[in-house]
């Protein structure tokens, strides 16, 4: 069916690697639906320790309680938001893989009934690799933003330059 060279053992390394894939979509799942409920405990968890952030307006952070306490802070005056992860596509090399997708984050400014929302968006980049006890680990992640839109932009979130 496959031809020479796709014999047992190619076909369980493929079968790996697609394992693998689903794995780190569920990683990054689990972890932004954790960050939109605020849980900061799961949300960090998917990171490693050495972790690294770049964010544009905010340069790097390193490490992760680093990433936890600029992320806690930067999102604590949104009452609720959303992160969507769109065109998430993932490359797996043994214990290491990469990832690109886009950002759509979406959040309500004020608690009252007729608040408005803001929402930016643009592309991430991500570096992980195997955890020690199984599954994977975010190593560094890079958010650029390539708009925004509602109220004004909030303090930090900002484009370097624009809005």
């Amino acid at each position: 069916m496959y031809g020479p060279g796709h014999g047992h053992e190619d076909l369980l390394h493929r079968l790996r690697v697609l394992e693998d894939k689903e794995a780190l979509r569920r990683l990054m799942i689990r972890g932004w639906r954790a960050l939109d409920r605020k849980d900061w405990k799961a949300w960090i968890d998917c990171w490693a320790e050495d972790a690294v952030l770049e964010f544009g307006p905010w340069g790097e952070i390193r490490g992760r309680e680093a990433v936890r306490a600029k992320v806690e802070e930067a999102e604590a005056h949104f009452p609720s938001m959303q992160h969507h992860i769109l065109n998430m596509d993932f490359q797996v090399e043994g214990d290491r893989a990469t990832g690109v997708g886009y950002m759509w984050f979406v959040a309500v400014t004020r608690s009252e009934p007729s608040s408005s929302t803001y929402s930016m968006g643009g592309p991430y980049d991500w570096d992980f690799r195997r955890a020690p006890e199984g599954g994977w680990l975010l190593v560094r992640q890079r958010l650029g933003v390539w708009w925004t839109d509602g109220e004004e932009t909030p303090e930090g979130l900002a484009r370097p330059g624009g809005r």
